[in-house]
């Protein structure tokens, strides 16, 4: 059984139960290489070191320290940190119910599941689960996780909650940094039409199992090709494409889209322009 990454109460209103919090996720342990001495064919081993003495220090013996100044540290021991008691360290307290689409996805961050921790509470996390599935509604709520308070969402889900952490307004860039200061021309309305049925024709459900890691697989083909003593396929030198003409690539790609039918779509004929302005009510539905 996974070991809960949290434990505390949940608390709504003056309803409260204990639950347990676990990770929805588990990163998938990818390819790992270790430094090599290529001379000796040893792996190189890091060591602490005194920056003043030079001598190396037993890792274990090492304590948190926050720097105050050049070369001054405030030092942290563990029992520091553990006098730190805010409510949020072991209680979960909904605060506010809110629509799931008014969160921007850009603030969600990392997924965990919510469950009751053992039989006492049971009824009690039962009515709050079936009274937010009943309206529909995303909590918020705020919970120390790893030295942290974090604003978290809580979403039922099946018989447990999900509770995923957001990240704080000040962790969000802005998006006029990533521009580069680049002006986006108006989309032309041919243009448009083209790229909009390359859309139709690549509409798909999402399916999460058929995306994998590919650049993971050729790594670990090389080094079986590497264990055998055989030489390694160099792969073509990616080339930059060169759009000459935006209005002839559409075009190509519409023909060269498979259809739903799972064949490629061949039209032979110019998409139709629009012949007048589009409606106002058109044009305030494809702004939405």
């Amino acid at each position: 059984m996974a070991r809960p990454t949290w434990q505390g109460h949940l608390r709504l209103s003056l309803v409260t139960c204990p639950v347990a919090l676990y990770k929805a996720t588990e990163p998938k342990a990818g390819v790992s290489f270790n430094l090599i001495n290529p001379e000796t064919k040893s792996r190189i081993r890091m060591v602490a070191h005194d920056a003043t003495t030079g001598e190396e220090v037993d890792r274990k013996k090492l304590v948190k320290g926050y720097q105050v100044n050049k070369n001054q540290y405030v030092l942290i021991e563990p029992e520091d940190l553990d006098a730190l008691k805010l409510e949020s360290t072991r209680v979960l307290e909904i605060e506010h119910f809110v629509d799931a689409s008014a969160i921007d996805r850009i603030y969600w961050d990392e997924p965990y599941y919510l469950a009751p921790n053992g039989k006492t509470g049971t009824e009690a996390f039962a009515v709050i689960l079936a009274a937010m599935q009943e309206k529909e509604k995303v909590a918020l709520g705020r919970l120390v996780l790893s030295q942290r308070e974090r604003i978290v969402a809580v979403e039922p889900r099946e018989e447990r909650m999900l509770v995923t952490t957001l990240r704080t307004h000040d962790e969000i860039r802005d998006a006029d940094a990533a521009t580069g200061g680049v002006k986006l021309p108006k989309a032309e309305r041919q243009m448009l039409e083209i790229a909009e049925k390359i859309i139709d024709q690549q509409s798909a459900r999402f399916d999460p199992s058929e995306f994998t890691d590919r650049y993971e697989k050729a790594v670990k083909e090389l080094i079986r090709q590497k264990m055998k003593g055989k030489p390694v396929a160099t792969q073509p030198r990616f080339t930059e494409p060169k759009v000459v003409d935006l209005m002839d690539m559409l075009r190509k790609s519409l023909d060269s889209t498979p259809g739903q039918n799972g064949r490629a779509t061949r039209t032979g004929r110019r998409p139709r322009a629009a012949s007048k302005p589009a409606s106002k009510t058109r044009r305030t539905r494809r702004a939405a």
